[in-house]
C-alpha cells in the first residue's frame, strides 16, 4: 500500500450449479492463488456460492442454507488472509430473498450489500425469486454476530483512511442511476462490482466501455468480477470478462471465455488526488450513507505489476497517431489563424536555426497559411549564424525555408554581438553564460525588430520541455509574439515532425525533416568542434525521455518523488541506470523550482493537452517557492 497503490484481483471460479460445497472450495483455491500473490481486495461474481444460473432452485431452502454454510466456511478459513473479499450469494431476510455481496475480512462477515436494480426482462427474470435492497436498512445475526445488510455501505480501511470501497452487483451498473454514484459521492474511490453478464454479439464492448465510463465520470477504480465457466449453458453463455480499470483507463482485463484472475494495482492517491483538482467533482461525505464500516490490512509495500508509458504525451498505438497528430497540429494552426485574424495580419516572422521546435514552428505557419489562403511568401524564415552555428542546422534551415516555399533571410549576428562585448567589457575568450544569453537575446532583438519592419507576427519556439526546465534565455528565446509550441513537450515535437515527414510527398523536404531529426538537440551558442555540433542540450540538463516522462507524472498526475522516482526505475529499466534517473530527477526538480519566472511572463500560445505551463490557468506558481520538500524526499532514496 506504499505511494497509495493497493492490488486488486477479480477471478471467475468454475462454479458447479447447485453445489455450494464445491463452489466454496473453488473460491477459497482462487483466494489462496490471489493471497500468493499480494491481493487485497478481492472480488468474485455474482451468486457464486450457488451459480447464477439456479433459477426455480432459488425456491429450495436446502440451497439457501447450503449457500450461508459455504459463506460460513469460506470465512473460517480465511481468518488469516489479509484481504476483504466479496463473494455472492443469495440471502433471506425477514422473509424475502436477496442477491447479495458478503463483505468478508479477517474471517468476520462485516457486511451484506444486497443488488438495488432487478433485471426482468428477455432472459433474466430475477424478479421472480429476488426483490430489490434499495430501502434495505437490516441487521441480522450469522454465528452469534450481528451483520448489516445494507446497499449503501462503505468499507474503509482503518489503517489506510484513504481506501473506501463500495459494492454493486450487475445490473446496478446498467442503469441510468448507479449507486456507484452516491458511493463516490460519500468517498468511495474503488468500486467493485460482482456480475453474471451473459455474452451476445457486441456486448462486450458495451460492457468495457461502460466500465471505463463509470471509472472515469466517478474518478474511481473500478473493479469487474465476471461469471464465466461452469454456470449452466440451457439458454445462455457466460464468458467470465473480468476488468479492472481506473479513472477512464482499463489497466486489465481478462480473456473472453477463459475463467481468469486479473490483478492490478489501482493508485488511490491519485484518484484522491484528481478529485481534489476537479472542481466539478462534488464533494460528500458519510451522511450520504446509512452505515459505514471498517476493515482492517497489513499496512506493507504493494509489488507493482503495472507499467506506465514511457512517453506519457505522445500516442501510444499507430491508430491513435494520425488522428492525434492531426489534432495536434489542428489546435496549433486554428491558434495562429486567430491571432492573425484578429490583428488583420497576414505576415508570419520564425526565427529558423535548423532544429527541431523551428521546423514545427515553420510546419504549423505554413499549414495556418494555407488555411488562410495566404502565400507561403507570407512566411518569412530568418537565420542568424553565429558562433555556434554548425553547417549541417545551417544548410538545413536554409533547404527547408526553400522547399516550403517561405522568404529565407540570414542576418548573420556575430560582429553585432562582438560589438555588444566591447561595449559591455566582456572578454569573448570568457565562453561564460554572458557569452551564450547574449547571442539568444541579439537574436530575438533582430527578430523583433524585422517583425516590426515587415509588419508581421514574431512566432515563438519554445517547447513544454524547455519551459519546464527553464532551458530558454530570459527575454531571448523566451519571448516571442505567439508560441504555437508553448504545450508541446520536446517528445512530441519530435513526434509531429516525424509524422510530417512519413506523410510527405516532396523527396526533399521529406529528406530535410528527416535530417533534422537526427540532429542533436542544441543552442548552437559554443563554437562547433572540428565542424561538428559541440553542444548538446541532453548532455546539459538530461534526457528529454526523462525529463517529459517526470514533468507528466509530477504535474499531471501529482505524484510525489519517491513515488515518481519509483515509477521511472520501473518504466527505463534496462534503459538508465537508477543512479542517473535520480541525478536527472533531482535537477528537474531543482530547475522545475527555481526557473518558474521564466514562466510567470510567457507570451501567449495555444493548449494541446492536460499538461500545460500558461501562468494565465494552468500553472499558479509563487516564482520563489522552495523545492526543499521535494529534494529531501529524494536524498532519503
Amino acid at each position: 500500500m506504499k505511494h497509495g497503490y493497493i492490488r486488486v484481483a477479480c477471478a471467475s471460479p468454475a462454479v458447479t450449479v447447485g453445489d455450494c460445497a464445491a463452489n466454496e472450495r473453488a473460491v477459497l483455491a482462487c483466494i489462496r492463488q490471489m493471497e500468493a500473490l499480494h491481493a487485497k481486495i478481492m472480488v468474485f461474481p455474482e451468486l457464486c456460492l450457488t451459480g447464477y444460473t439456479c433459477q426455480d432452485l432459488f425456491w429450495q431452502r436446502q440451497l439457501i442454507q447450503d449457500a450461508q454454510k459455504a459463506l460460513i466456511e469460506l470465512a473460517r478459513k480465511t481468518q488469516r488472509v489479509d484481504a476483504l473479499i466479496f463473494v455472492g450469494l443469495p440471502l433471506r431476510v425477514c422473509g424475502k430473498l436477496y442477491n447479495v455481496a458478503a463483505v468478508l475480512n479477517y474471517g468476520n462477515i462485516l457486511g451484506f450489500v444486497p443488488k438495488t436494480h432487478l433485471p426482468n426482462y428477455n432472459e433474466f427474470y430475477e424478479q421472480r425469486w429476488f426483490v430489490s435492497g434499495q430501502d434495505m436498512d437490516e441487521v441480522i445475526t450469522i454465528q452469534e454476530e450481528d451483520v448489516p445488510v445494507c446497499p449503501d455501505m462503505l468499507f474503509t480501511c482503518d489503517t489506510m483512511p484513504e481506501l473506501k470501497i463500495g459494492v454493486e452487483i450487475c445490473e446496478d451498473l446498467w442503469v441510468p442511476q448507479p449507486p456507484s454514484i452516491v458511493l463516490a459521492q460519500s468517498g468511495a474511490n474503488i468500486i467493485v462490482n460482482l456480475s453474471a453478464s451473459n455474452e451476445v454479439i457486441g456486448k462486450k464492448a458495451y460492457r468495457q466501455a461502460l466500465v471505463q465510463g463509470q471509472s472515469a465520470r466517478l474518478v474511481c477504480g473500478y473493479v469487474y468480477a465476471a461469471a464465466g465457466e461452469g454456470e449452466s449453458t440451457q439458454d445462455l453463455v457466460f464468458g467470465g470478462q473480468n476488468m479492472i480499470a481506473e479513472n477512464g483507463s482499463m489497466l486489465t482485463q481478462g480473456r473472453q471465455f477463459e475463467n481468469q484472475t486479473v490483478y492490478a494495482e489501482i493508485d488511490v492517491h491519485r484518484l484522491n488526488d484528481e478529485r481534489q483538482r476537479l472542481s466539478t467533482f462534488p464533494g460528500g461525505g458519510t451522511e450520504w450513507l446509512v452505515r459505514e464500516n471498517f476493515f482492517g490490512l497489513k499496512l506493507e509495500p504493494t509489488p507493482l505489476s503495472r507499467n506506465y508509458p514511457s512517453y506519457p504525451f505522445v500516442p501510444s498505438s499507430e491508430e491513435e497517431k494520425e488522428e492525434r497528430c492531426e489534432e495536434i497540429l489542428n489546435i496549433q494552426t486554428m491558434g495562429l489563424k486567430r491571432r492573425l485574424v484578429h490583428i488583420h495580419g497576414t505576415k508570419m516572422m520564425v526565427g529558423l536555426s535548423g532544429g527541431l521546435d523551428s521546423t514545427l514552428a515553420l510546419l504549423v505557419m505554413a499549414r495556418t497559411a494555407d488555411r488562410m489562403g495566404l502565400s507561403r511568401d507570407q512566411l518569412i524564415c530568418v537565420t542568424m549564424p553565429c558562433f555556434g552555428t554548425s553547417g549541417r542546422t545551417y544548410a538545413n534551415a536554409c533547404s527547408l525555408a526553400r522547399c516550403l516555399g517561405a522568404q529565407l533571410r540570414e542576418i548573420p549576428i556575430r560582429e553585432s554581438v562582438l560589438m555588444h562585448f566591447r561595449d559591455i567589457g566582456h572578454d569573448p575568450a570568457d565562453m561564460d553564460v554572458t557569452y551564450e544569453n547574449a547571442q539568444a537575446r541579439e537574436r530575438t532583438q533582430v527578430l523583433m525588430d524585422l517583425a516590426n519592419q515587415e509588419n508581421a507576427l514574431l512566432v515563438g519556439t519554445g517547447d513544454l520541455s524547455e519551459l519546464a526546465l527553464g532551458w530558454a534565455t530570459y527575454n531571448g528565446d523566451h519571448m516571442s509574439m505567439y508560441g504555437v509550441n508553448a504545450s508541446v513537450p520536446k517528445t512530441l515535437v519530435r513526434h509531429l515532425v516525424r509524422y510530417v515527414a512519413d506523410r510527405c510527398q516532396e523527396e526533399s523536404l521529406k529528406g530535410v525533416l528527416y535530417d533534422i531529426l537526427d540532429t542533436p538537440v542544441s543552442p548552437e551558442l559554443l563554437p562547433p568542434k572540428d565542424g561538428e555540433i559541440s553542444q548538446k542540450t541532453e548532455d546539459l540538463v538530461g534526457p528529454y525521455e526523462l525529463h517529459d516522462f517526470f514533468l507528466y507524472y509530477m504535474l499531471r498526475m501529482g505524484f510525489e518523488p519517491q513515488k515518481l522516482f519509483r515509477i521511472a526505475c520501473r518504466t527505463f529499466a534496462g534503459v538508465f541506470e537508477r543512479e542517473e534517473i535520480l541525478k536527472w530527477l533531482k535537477v528537474f526538480y531543482r530547475r522545475f523550482f527555481t526557473q518558474q519566472f521564466k514562466r510567470s511572463c510567457l507570451p501567449d500560445g495555444p493548449k494541446v493537452g492536460s499538461v500545460a505551463l500558461s501562468p494565465r490557468g494552468d500553472l499558479r506558481m509563487p516564482s520563489d517557492a522552495s523545492c526543499e520538500a521535494w529534494l529531501s524526499q529524494l536524498e532519503k532514496l
